[in-house]
Parts: C-alpha cells; sequence; structure tokens
C-alpha cells in the first residue's frame, strides 16, 4: 500500500546544524534573552507581534496583570468595581508609581493612554476596548470608565497592550515615532535598538517595586530558527530562551545546566485565509466549502506528532478544547480525503491554487510542508513563501494575501480571542472578513457575567465560523522556556509572556 504523501514527507523533515551566534561574555547583572523575532514596534498602541510583548512587559506596566494561573492581578491599579449593570468599571490607582520621565502615573495618565488607544491612527487596540464610552479621572488616583454597553472582557484586555501605560509627555511629544524612544513606567527602561540585533532595557531605580527585579540590564535577541536559541543558550550566549522546540524538550531535561518550564497556552495556530482583501484567492477566499475542503484534509494529530512531539492540543476551535468555551458539538475532525474531495465538488473546482506566507521559523515551516502535502490530495495546491513575521503582518493588516498562518497568543477572556481578529472593521481582522450576525452574537456574550449563559453564545459564534471558516484552527501549542539552571524564580504565565520579577542568578 502506498504512503500518504505527507507521511514520507513527516518520516523526512529533519533539522540542520546551525552556527552560534558570536556575543560577548555577560556581567553577572545582565540577563540576556533570546526571543523568536525582532519585534515591531515597542508602542503599545500599534505594536501586534508576540514577540514584543515581552519586551513591553518589562518596559510598561498595566493597569492590570495576570498570574501564573490566568488570574487576574493588581498592578497600576490596585482594586477595580463595576457598576450593578457593568456598564461602568471603577479604578483604583496605587499612588507610588513614575514615569521613566519623572511624571507622575495618575487617573490623567489613564485617560490619556485610553483615548489614545481608541482614537490614535496606527492603534491595533481599538477592538479590545471599543466598548470604551468616556474615561473620567474622578481625583489623582480614581479613574471611572464608562462602556457604551455591557463589556465584561474589558478588564482582561487592560491586562494585556491595551492596558500598558506611556507617559502622556513623551506620547505627545513623540507621537507616531514613540516606538523610538519609548517611555513606560515598567521596572526596565528603554536604552537602544539596533534593529534585527537587540533591544537593551536598564533597570529603572524609581520603579515602585524595584527590589523584585534582581538585573541591572536585559538584552532581547530575534532569533527565529530555534536551534539557533538553544545552542546559543548552550553556549551561555543567552540565559533565557522562549518557544524552546518540543523535540528538544527530552534533551534539555537531561542537560543539568539547563532547565525546562513549560505552561499550556491560552491562543491558537491556524490559517487565515483573506476573505474580503484585495489579495483575496477567488476560490479559497471566495467559496467557504473550498476551506472546509482545506480543513478535511489535514491531520492535525500527525502535525502535533510530527512537529511538536505529540505536545500540541489539536484544536478546530479558537480555543482549546480543555477550554470551557470549547463547543465539544463540533469536536476536533479527523482528516477525511472523500469529505474533503465532495466539498471540492461543491464548490465546483476540481483544483486551486493558494500561496501561503509562513513565518521562517523551523516549527510552522514543518507545519506548512505537512500541510502543503495534505491539501496536495485534493487538488489544492499550496505555494509556500517564507516571510520575516514583521513583513508578513504588515502584508497581512492590508489585506494583501491569499493565506497566512499566524497564531494568536490568546488571553484569558474568550472574547479576545475571537473579536479582535473577525469582528466587521477590526484593525486586526487579517481575514477582512465580516458577518453581522456574528457580532451580534459576540456583543451579548460580552454582556453576560454568567459564564453558562456566555457558553451558549459562544457556541452559536463557533457554529458559524466552522461553517465560514475565515481561520481554519489547527493546534495549540504549549510554550516551552528553557534557561540555564542558574537562574531561578522563573514562573511562566499562560499567555506565555516572560515576566521577571523575583527571578535572579544563583551563584
Amino acid at each position: 500500500m502506498m504512503r500518504p504523501t505527507y507521511l514520507a514527507l513527516a518520516a523526512s523533515l529533519a533539522l540542520g546544524g546551525m552556527a552560534v551566534t558570536v556575543a560577548p561574555a555577560a556581567a553577572q547583572s545582565v540577563l540576556k534573552i533570546g526571543l523568536q523575532d525582532d519585534p515591531d514596534t515597542l508602542d503599545p498602541v500599534s505594536n501586534w507581534s508576540f514577540v514584543g510583548r515581552h519586551v513591553l512587559q518589562s518596559l510598561c506596566d498595566k493597569i492590570v496583570d495576570i498570574d501564573q494561573n490566568g488570574k487576574i492581578i493588581p498592578m497600576l491599579a490596585t482594586r477595580w468595581e463595576w457598576s450593578p449593570d457593568s456598564t461602568a468599571l471603577t479604578l483604583t490607582l496605587r499612588s507610588d508609581a513614575v514615569f521613566h520621565d519623572g511624571t507622575k502615573v495618575d487617573a490623567a495618565a489613564i485617560k490619556y493612554n485610553l483615548e489614545r488607544a481608541l482614537t490614535s491612527g496606527i492603534s491595533r487596540r481599538k477592538a479590545e476596548i471599543s466598548a470604551i464610552k468616556t474615561v473620567e479621572a474622578v481625583d489623582p488616583t480614581t479613574v471611572k470608565i464608562s462602556l457604551k454597553e455591557p463589556s465584561v472582557p474589558l478588564l482582561a484586555a487592560l491586562s494585556d497592550r491595551a492596558g500598558m501605560i506611556v507617559s502622556p509627555a513623551a506620547g505627545a511629544k513623540l507621537g507616531d515615532k514613540f516606538t523610538d524612544a519609548p517611555v513606560c513606567s515598567g521596572p526596565y527602561k528603554f536604552m537602544e535598538r539596533v534593529v534585527q540585533d537587540r533591544i537593551v532595557l536598564e533597570k529603572f531605580p524609581h520603579y515602585y517595586d524595584a527590589a523584585k527585579y534582581k538585573f541591572d540590564r536585559l538584552i532581547y535577541r530575534g532569533m527565529p530558527d530555534s536551534n539557533v536559541r538553544l545552542l546559543n543558550l548552550r553556549s551561555g550566549q543567552l540565559d533565557l530562551i522562549e518557544r524552546l522546540a518540543a523535540t528538544d524538550v527530552d534533551a534539555v531535561k537531561a542537560d543539568k545546566a539547563l532547565a525546562v518550564d513549560p505552561v499550556v497556552g491560552l491562543g491558537y495556530y491556524g490559517i487565515t485565509f483573506s476573505i474580503g482583501g484585495d489579495g483575496a484567492s477567488l476560490d479559497a477566499g471566495k467559496k467557504a466549502a473550498i476551506r472546509e475542503a482545506f480543513s478535511l484534509a489535514i491531520d492535525r494529530q500527525a502535525i502535533s506528532n510530527v512537529v511538536f512531539d505529540g505536545q500540541a492540543s489539536i484544536g478546530n476551535q479558537p480555543f482549546p478544547p480543555s477550554s470551557p468555551f470549547y463547543d465539544k458539538k463540533f469536536p476536533v475532525p479527523a482528516r477525511d480525503l472523500d469529505a474533503a474531495k465532495k466539498k471540492m465538488a461543491e464548490a465546483g473546482v476540481k483544483s486551486v491554487n493558494l500561496e501561503l506566507l509562513v513565518p521562517t521559523d523551523a516549527e510552522r515551516q514543518q507545519v506548512a510542508q505537512l500541510i502543503q502535502a495534505m491539501v496536495q490530495d485534493i487538488g489544492i495546491k499550496v505555494s509556500i513563501k517564507p516571510t520575516e513575521l514583521m513583513t508578513l503582518l504588515d502584508i497581512a493588516r492590508q489585506g494583501k494575501f491569499q493565506s497566512h498562518l499566524v497564531g494568536w497568543s490568546g488571553r484569558v477572556d474568550p472574547d479576545l480571542n475571537v473579536t479582535p481578529m473577525l469582528s466587521c472593521g477590526a484593525a486586526t481582522n487579517d481575514a477582512k472578513y465580516c458577518n453581522e450576525t456574528l457580532d451580534a452574537i459576540l456583543a451579548k456574550a460580552r454582556s453576560l457575567g454568567d459564564p453558562a449563559a456566555r457558553q451558549a453564545e459562544y457556541a452559536k459564534a463557533i457554529a458559524i465560523l466552522l461553517k465560514d471558516l475565515p481561520i481554519v484552527y489547527l493546534y495549540h501549542s504549549q510554550w516551552i522556556f528553557a534557561h540555564s539552571s542558574k537562574i531561578t524564580g522563573f514562573k511562566p504565565a499562560p499567555d506565555g509572556i516572560i515576566r521577571l520579577a523575583d527571578v535572579s542568578r544563583k551563584n
């Protein structure tokens, strides 16, 4: 019996050796961090890259944060209270926070930042906090946020970039150039950036919790290849790396000089199709049956086994199967070529050409190659176009693509795994997809405080998404960190973002 093409490909995939990046020896007070990519911007309103969030976490304090269990915890806001009808959120701020330029973090600064996120021409946060009607600085430490309609996910949105607070003075002075010299209020301040090389932050001595941050300087380096990141970690050129390849976990665990810290993520990886964009394929972008055929032709478990050593959780919805918002009425489909071919016939096509933009890291390239081989069996001919991540995201925002393989890191509230990417007109809706019925369902879900009632609404949303398939969801990965065994106190959170409070180096 002939082996399927994709199984032959799976057996042949192997990672080649890579050269180690040479870097000067580090001082004891320097922590060197390897990221999967070089971030796009360092402005919270315009940043769209996951790796940028790692840097921003140490640079810009947020209104609230999450802990390693995904629970929302105080940060700049020490307390918060919803009105009985969930249309107003009142924040009480800490009084001892200052920006890196010495100005005070107060209610006026929170008001400035939320309004900037809503109105700036470069903002990618608008959809995340679009429910906000007005922001009032009641007094220096009290902020009242009034909403157009009830929106339970707002607080969760403020635990990410929408809640990151920059200096109003610097924001007004630098405008759209804020990313070149960002001024925030986090434990570290900006020192320098050499694009495609390094970002350097220095400890801010006036931070209210400065004692919890043990390193004088942080150096972030983007390295798309997981082999290169690991080789640099082994050689001591890096102290901590994100996204260790799942296939390297056992080897790293066996190395006494290294340690592994995994955490199950909140997000997903999937193929986004351009539906209404300038680059949309006349076939795959316009005919849902072709996208259904594409999904049915994929063996998701094979992808997990081959690329992630079985450690990725396969999926077909914006939430992982472990989530209470995952709808079990729509389980992950097995590969079904007969059903896929029937969908191709339903669409009136025998073959389809599809360009797929894929970031240059080894894992997603391998995922793309497996998908290419799988869908070829039903007549979909995928041409893979390796594209540097920031370039890919820029192309995607313009809608000038046919399909791309990019993940979403996920948020603690389910709405934020759907609305920013798929609501009509959202700045981050790469697919340029619009379904007003879906938008109405999501709006209702945002207004509900009862989890069971919200689950019912998200079940309706999932039914629409699995029919329209603007995104073919594939898997939900773990965030796997590796670091020198001398690094202690590191606790990964489910959003996959590096947090450095109480992290130190033992002698």
